[in-house]
C-alpha cells in the first residue's frame, strides 16, 4: 500500500513520494525502543558512576576513613606544639605508644617507647613465597631470604616475618603491593642517653613488660598512665659521677667500682653508677659483670666505714662517752689477731675521737664488746643492715649477717668485717648519723612524686615487703640523756639557703648524738684517714674503709682489698652522702704503695663534691670557713667531766681478756657443780 508522500519530508525533492512498507514501521519502531533502553542504561551508570564517586569524596577527602591494624599502622605523630620556654619538657609522648616514657628530675627523657610495626604474611594468600621473600629482603637488609621463603611456604595462616621496623620501612613494604603481607602497630623501648643510668633502668622484653630495674618495678604504673614517671636522678650529677668513677677506676685499675649521691634529709638517689656499665639499648648483649648493679646488688664487708657505726651504737646506748679511752693493742682470737696496719703513730689508749681518726681496729671491737653482742645485733637490726634496702630496684640483694653473735663475731662487725652489706645500705645508714638520727628509706622517685607514683605500682612483692617499720627501742631512750655527752655549740648554717626538709622516718637515736657524730666524721677528714678528701669550702665529713676482699673460694685474699669512703656535705648544714667504692684498686707511684681508701676512694669523692655541689646549688662558702670550722671542732682528748670515772685503764669491761676470765670462771663453776651432782647421787644411792 502506498502512502502519502510527506510534505515536510526535508530529504525529498519536490513532487517526488516515498514508499514505505509496513517492515520500514516495525524496524523503526524497534530501533526507537533501543534508543529508549540505550538511554535508561547510560542514565543508570551515570547515577551509579555518581555514587560511587560522591563515596569516594567523602571516604578520601571530606570523611576519610582510618586504615585497619592489619594494613599499614598510623605512624604520624602529632604536630608539638611551640614550647619556648620549655614547659612541656618530659612530658612529650607519642599518640601510638602505651608505655610512659622515665624522665630524670629535670625532665631529661631516659627512657621512651617509639612506634614500630610488626610484618606478617598469610602463606594461604601468597602467589610465589620466593618471589615475597625477595622483594622483602629489599627492604629489611638483615631478613635471611631462604628461611623467609621457607616459612612462606608453610601450610599455615600465620607467619611473622620482621619486627619492630622503622615506619621508613613499613611504607616501603607497603609501596610494594603484596597481597598477602601485613602489619601490626607496636613500639619499642629506647634509651637516649645509652649508658646513662643503664643498670637503674633495666630493660624491657619483647612484650614491652619490664624485666629488670625501674623498668620491672614500675610496670604496672608505666602500662597503666601515660605521665613520665619522674625519677630523683639528675643525669648531670650522674655524668660527672660517671666521668669521676670511671677516671678512679682506670687510675687505680680496679676491676668494679660503684658510686652513690644520696640527699640525706630526703632519701632521694641524686646518682648511682655503676661500672662496668653497658648501653641500655644493648641489654641482650651486654655481660652479666656490666650488669650487675654493685650499689645494691653487691654484697661487701664495708670495713672501717662500720666503725661510724659502732661510735655511733655505743653514744646512743649510753655504753660509752666523748672522753672514753679504749686499747689498740693488738687482740688474739684463736689462731687470728685483731691489729691495725700502722700503729706508730698513736698510743695504746685512744679516744673516741682518735679511734674514729686513725681507725684503730682493736679499739673498735674494745667498744663493740662494752655494747656487748645482744645489743649489738639488735642495733645493726634497726638500722636496716639485716634486710635489703627498701629501694624501688628488684636488683636489690639481702645482706649477710651471722647466724650467732658470738664474741669474736662481736669483735669482728665491730670494725667491720664479718658482714657483708651493699653500698646503699652503707649510705643508708651515714645518713641517719647526720641528719639528726632519722632513719629515712632511700628513693629513685623524685619527692614530690613519690607517694602517687608508688600507690600506682604494684611492683614486685618480693621488693615491697623488705621494708618493715623500725620500731622504737631503749636505744633511743638512753640517746635522750643528755648528761652523757658534753655541750657542744650549735652548728650554724650560713648557706643563707631556705631550711632544709625535715627527715622522714624513724628515729634512731637522738638528735645530740647525731650532732657529736657529725663532729666525729668531719675529724676524719681533717685530722684523720680521710684528708684526701676534702674540698675547700664544702667541709667533707666522712669515714675511710678498707677491707680484704673474699675470694671465689672462701678465705680473704691478701693484699686485694675493697676500698670505700662514705662522705656527707657540707657537715654544717648536711644535705648530701656521696660514697665511692673501688673493688681491688692497684698501688700506683703516687699511693706509695698502699691500696687503702685514703689513697684511692677519698680524692675520689673530693673530685665529685668539687664538682657537683654548684649543679645543686651549694657552692664553697670560702668567707665563713673560719666560723665553720670553729663550730664543728672537737678535740683529739676531750676533757673528763668532774666526778665521772672513764672508761680506759684500770675500767676496761669490754677487755677481752676479762671476758674469757668470765667464761672461764662460769665453766669452772658449771663442772664444779655437776661433780657435786654426781657426789650427792652416788651417796643417796649407797645409802
Amino acid at each position: 500500500m502506498a502512502l502519502p508522500p510527506q510534505d515536510h519530508d526535508p530529504l525529498l525533492p519536490p513532487g517526488r513520494t516515498v514508499r514505505v512498507t509496513g517492515d520500514d514501521l516495525r524496524a523503526r519502531a524497534h530501533r526507537d525502543t533501543m534508543h529508549v533502553r540505550l538511554l535508561a542504561v547510560a542514565a543508570g551508570f551515570c547515577a551509579l558512576f555518581g555514587v560511587v564517586a560522591v563515596k569516594l569524596s567523602v571516604a578520601t577527602v571530606f570523611n576519610p576513613m582510618e586504615p585497619e591494624k592489619r594494613q599499614i599502622a598510623p605512624q604520624v605523630p602529632q604536630i608539638p606544639k611551640i614550647d619556648p620556654k620549655a614547659s612541656l619538657a618530659g612530658d612529650f609522648s607519642l599518640p601510638q605508644v602505651h608505655r610512659a616514657s622515665i624522665v630524670d628530675r629535670n625532665g631529661q627523657t631516659l627512657a621512651l617507647s617509639l612506634p614500630v610495626a610488626q610484618v606478617y604474611a598469610n602463606p594461604q594468600e601468597l602467589i610465589d613465597p620466593k618471589e615475597v621473600a625477595q622483594k622483602l629482603k629489599g627492604v629489611l637488609k638483615d631478613l635471611d631470604e631462604a628461611e623467609t621463603a621457607r616459612r612462606l611456604s608453610l601450610p599455615k595462616q600465620f607467619v611473622y616475618v620482621a619486627r619492630n621496623i622503622t615506619p621508613q620501612q613499613e611504607l616501603a613494604i607497603n609501596n610494594l603491593g603484596i597481597p598477602g603481607v601485613y602489619f601490626e602497630p607496636g613500639e619499642r623501648r629506647h634509651y637516649p642517653l645509652g649508658h646513662m643510668a643503664a643498670q637503674i633502668m633495666g630493660t624491657v622484653d619483647i612484650d614491652d613488660h619490664g624485666v629488670a630495674g625501674v623498668e620491672r618495678y614500675f610496670d604496672k604504673r608505666l602500662m597503666s598512665d601515660r605521665k613520665p614517671l619522674r625519677l630523683s636522678l639528675d643525669v648531670r650529677v650522674q655524668s660527672v659521677v660517671r666521668d669521676e668513677l670511671a677516671n678512679a677506676m682506670s687510675t687505680f685499675q680496679a676491676i668494679g667500682a660503684c658510686a652513690i649521691v644520696m640527699d640525706v634529709r630526703t632519701g632521694e638517689i641524686i646518682a648511682m653508677v655503676s661500672l662496668p656499665d653497658y648501653d641500655a639499648n644493648e641489654f641482650a648483649h651486654a655481660t652479666n659483670d656490666s650488669r650487675f648493679n654493685r650499689a645494691v646488688t653487691g654484697l661487701y664487708e664495708p670495713g672501717s666505714t662500720f666503725k661510724l657505726q659502732t661510735a655511733a651504737m655505743g653514744l646512743a646506748t649510753g655504753t660509752i662517752n666523748i672522753w672514753d679511752r679504749f686499747s689498740s693493742v693488738p687482740i688474739h682470737v684463736g689462731r687470728f689477731k685483731i691489729s691495725d696496719m700502722k700503729s706508730d703513730h698513736f698510743s695504746e689508749w685512744l679516744s673516741l675521737p682518735e679511734v674514729m681518726a686513725h681507725s684503730s681496729n682493736p679499739a673498735a671491737a674494745h667498744i663493740a664488746l662494752d655494747v656487748g653482742a645482744k645489743k649489738q645485733a639488735e642495733w645493726l637490726k634497726n638500722m636496716g643492715f639485716f634486710a635489703p634496702v627498701p629501694v624501688e630496684l628488684p636488683e636489690a640483694a639481702r645482706p649477710l649477717v651471722p647466724h650467732q653473735w658470738s664474741i669474736a663475731t662481736t669483735m669482728t662487725v665491730g670494725f667491720g668485717h664479718g658482714v657483708a652489706e651493699p653500698p646503699l645500705a652503707i649510705v643508708r645508714g651515714t645518713a641517719a648519723t647526720v641528719n639528726g638520727g632519722i632513719l629515712i628509706k632511700p628513693t629513685l622517685l623524685e619527692r614530690e612524686d613519690a607517694a602517687s607514683a608508688i600507690a600506682g605500682n604494684s611492683g614486685p612483692t618480693s621488693t615491697e615487703n623488705l621494708e618493715q617499720d623500725v620500731q622504737k627501742t631503749a636505744f633511743e631512750q638512753a640517746a635522750m640523756q643528755a648528761d652523757a655527752l658534753p655541750a657542744t655549740k650549735p652548728l650554724p648554717d650560713l648557706s643563707g639557703e631556705e631550711p632544709l626538709p625535715t627527715p622522714q622516718g624513724t628515729r634512731v637515736m637522738s638528735e645530740k648524738v647525731s650532732d657529736l657524730l657529725r663532729r666525729l666524721l668531719r675529724l676524719d677528714v681533717t685530722a684523720g684517714t680521710g684528708k684526701t678528701a676534702e674540698s675547700p669550702g664544702y667541709f667533707v665529713g666522712g669515714k675511710t674503709g678498707t677491707a680484704e676482699k673474699i675470694g671465689p673460694h672462701g678465705g680473704y685474699l691478701k693484699h686485694v682489698n675493697i676500698s670505700a669512703f662514705t662522705s656527707v656535705f657540707p657537715m654544717n648544714a648536711p644535705r648530701y652522702a656521696v660514697y665511692v667504692m673501688l673493688d681491688s684498686p692497684k698501688a700506683t707511684p703516687q699511693t706509695h704503695g698502699w691500696t687503702t681508701a685514703g689513697w684511692n676512694a677519698a680524692p675520689t669523692v673530693s673530685k665529685v663534691i668539687s664538682r657537683i655541689g654548684p649543679m645543686l646549688q651549694i657552692f664553697p662558702d670560702v668567707a665563713h670557713a673560719p666560723q665553720i670550722d670553729a663550730s664543728l671542732a672537737l678535740p683529739m682528748h676531750p676533757a673528763v667531766p668532774r666526778g665521772v670515772r672513764p672508761l680506759g685503764p684500770g675500767n676496761d669491761p669490754g677487755d677481752p681478756r676479762k671476758a674469757e676470765a668470765a667464761r672461764k670462771a662460769q665453766k669452772d663453776a658449771e663442772k664444779k657443780m655437776l661433780a657435786d651432782m654426781k657426789k650427792h647421787a652416788k651417796e643417796v644411792m649407797d645409802e
